[in-house]
């Protein structure tokens, strides 16, 4: 299975539905809270090529984007594809 990664804070509904969709495929992720984590948000820029807007989503180091990203993957799809 593929290596996902999300960087989100609390109190972001986007985080949630986007986490959600992953618990619901079965995946597993390592989630970077940027608000407790201060240090990562300037790792999340670098990777997603300054994007600023949390849930920032990795899968295999391949930057996806946010939630809308995701779930445009998925409609198409293509999720399942690359999460294998």
């Amino acid at each position: 299975m593929a290596k996902v990664e999300i960087y989100t804070s609390p109190f972001c509904g986007f985080c949630y539905r986007a986490k959600g969709l992953l618990e619901n495929k079965g995946v597993d992720f390592d989630e970077i809270d940027i608000t407790f984590h201060p240090s990562r948000h300037s790792e999340m820029l670098g990777r997603a090529n300054g994007q600023r807007t949390v849930p920032q989503i990795f899968v295999d180091d391949k930057h996806v984007g946010g939630c809308d990203d995701l779930y445009a993957l998925d409609s198409r799809g293509e999720l399942d594809t690359i999460l294998s």
